[in-house]
């Protein structure tokens, strides 16, 4: 599970070190492979360890791509899907491709997500969580059952 966000550099090659505290469970469950693709509909970036990449992927497989919506889906999860693997200094190079995708210049965060992790530009991401706060603020909820009787 992962959990928190940290504001990491990108090299001049396009490379970030993955925090420490992420590094040693991607290296134990998955050796250090990682899978990155495009956001479906946000300006970020998604990594996953290998095995949830996986599922994931098995599930795209089920969905019929006759159905245009769900075949967008595959071609952007899919298209854009690079497998990596952490060099020995726990780094990830991402392909020009990819940063160029996300927008990412030299600051960017790391967020854990549970299963994943989004990857955004330092100042876009500010920029997103001020106006997903202001959006909690003004309480415009759209309507979401699982939401309905979460509690914190």
């Amino acid at each position: 599970m992962f959990r928190g966000a940290s504001s990491l550099s990108l090299d001049d090659k396009g490379r970030f070190a993955v925090p420490t505290k992420y590094r040693d469970t991607l290296l134990s469950e998955d050796q250090g492979t990682v899978i990155c693709t495009v956001a479906l509909n946000e300006p970020c970036l998604w990594l996953y360890p290998l095995a949830e990449w996986l599922e994931i992927e098995s599930r795209l497989a089920k969905i019929s791509n006759m159905n245009p919506r769900a075949r967008r889906m595959q071609r952007m999860l899919l298209g854009n899907a690079t497998e990596y693997q952490l060099d020995k200094n726990g780094r990830i190079l991402l392909a020009p491709s990819l940063r160029s995708h996300a927008e990412l210049g030299k600051k960017i965060m790391l967020v854990g997500l549970m299963n994943k992790f989004e990857i955004w530009d330092e100042a876009r991401w500010h920029e997103q969580m001020r106006q997903d706060t202001e959006l909690e603020r003004l309480g415009d909820f759209e309507p979401n059952d699982d939401l309905d009787n979460f509690t914190l």
